[in-house]
């Protein structure tokens, strides 16, 4: 990462940085469309892998960048692009990754949203590097009227890809569901262009919960039907919301790892089970995309071979808007937890399936915390059950009726 002598303390990352990355390609983003991808094509913006520079990289067409970057604009107009979402939901913030740039950068951006009924009949395929927007895509996606989207983020300067400064958060306080985003390049002065390293869009999924048959066992913790983390105690290496992505996870840095505890006893003993008896452990907390009664569990710990939890355990519980602020502010000291499954030991780089007989609990519950011992990684975490009508002790990320905004 680029560097500079003399850095400002670095600030709080923001509460919304543990939602869930909504347009990242893992989930199925994509960008339909961009005005100019001479440098490099907008579809790095969406990479899960964080940036990376090679200075010695070039291409044909000049620098090579890890990033969405444009050519000098010498004509009216500014660079913009359109990004659909993998999964449409509510947005609650972004990061606009300036990665890299340090002498290239946009220096200012805006973000628009849309809600649409269905995905336009137009997107972008293969390597576009040193190419601009046809007259035939500029016509189609004019059909959006994208310019007239309501605003997510106003004009609002970007920071150099320094490592101190590259990440330029902005809060967003909208409270209408999104499928698509606008992002535009503004111009400082004559400077319409640049580049920007990568587009982070957290918030939380939305499902249409009206649509689901009452006798339908669904996946209710999955991102993709408004599963989100809430909190955990250690995400050294990997964050626990990695759990709830979709299908199975490519390697260990898409789950969850904690550091190693360093209160392990020196001499490691199990109980008759053959459950090691040490002091501590970890956590990580959802709410469910919608509450309701869990009749079947999966905890895989794919890919984690030498680092795998020795057990783990399923607390769940039923709290209101209320309830839910109050254990964010006390950091998931208080709750009224209940045990879903008891204490299982795990084994390394295995996919295991609790069944209805195996739970101790047929209650609906609205929010779930899943406990390892001592520490380790966990890939993925299904919890698959059916949705039970919401209450006021148990809130909903239910969908908003798809319209255009």
């Amino acid at each position: 990462m680029a560097e500079r002598t003399a850095a400002e303390p670095a600030a709080a990352e923001p509460d919304f940085l543990q939602s869930n990355d909504l347009a990242c390609e893992a989930v199925g983003g994509k960008v339909i469309f961009a005005t100019d991808e001479w440098f490099a094509p907008a579809n790095n913006l969406l990479k899960r892998e964080k940036p990376n520079f090679s200075a010695s990289a070039f291409t044909e067409f000049g620098k090579w960048m890890d990033g969405w970057e444009t050519r000098r604009k010498r004509t009216a107009g500014h660079d913009w692009c359109v990004v659909q979402l993998g999964v449409p939901g509510l947005i609650h913030g972004l990061d606009v990754d300036s990665s890299f740039f340090t002498g290239n950068h946009s220096p200012s951006i805006s973000v628009q949203a849309g809600c649409l009924d269905k995905p336009p009949p137009f997107t972008l395929e293969g390597d576009r590097t040193g190419m601009a927007a046809s007259d035939v895509q500029l016509a189609a996606v004019a059909k959006l009227g994208s310019e007239a989207w309501p605003e997510l983020v106003c004009v609002s300067e970007l920071k150099p890809g320094y490592s101190d400064c590259c990440h330029n958060y902005f809060k967003v306080n909208f409270n209408h569901r999104v499928t698509h985003l606008r992002l535009n390049m503004h111009p400082v002065f004559v400077l319409p262009d640049g580049g920007i390293a990568r587009l982070r869009v957290y918030g939380v999924g939305q499902r249409n919960w009206s649509s689901v048959s009452p006798h339908q066992d669904v996946d209710l913790v999955a991102l993709t039907n408004g599963g989100v983390c809430l909190g955990y105690s250690d995400a050294h290496f990997g964050h626990p919301r990695n759990m709830i992505g979709l299908g199975r996870a490519a390697n260990m840095a898409d789950g969850w790892e904690t550091a190693r505890r360093l209160d392990r006893p020196k001499h490691l003993k199990v109980d008759q089970q053959g459950i090691l008896q040490v002091p501590g452990c970890q956590w990580a907390v959802f709410r469910l995309g919608h509450p309701g009664v869990i009749s079947r569990v999966e905890v895989d710990t794919n890919h984690f071979k030498g680092n795998f939890p020795d057990s783990c355990r399923i607390e769940v519980c039923s709290l209101t808007p209320e309830d839910e602020a109050q254990c964010i502010s006390n950091s998931w000291n208080s709750g009224k937890w209940q045990v879903l499954l008891p204490t299982q030991k795990l084994r390394p780089h295995h996919r295991r399936l609790y069944s209805e007989e195996e739970l101790a609990l047929r209650s609906p519950a609205s929010h779930v915390r899943l406990v390892i011992s001592p520490d380790g990684g966990v890939s993925r975490l299904r919890l698959w059950g059916r949705p039970t009508a919401p209450t006021a002790a148990a809130p909903t990320n239910q969908e908003i009726p798809a319209s255009k905004l």
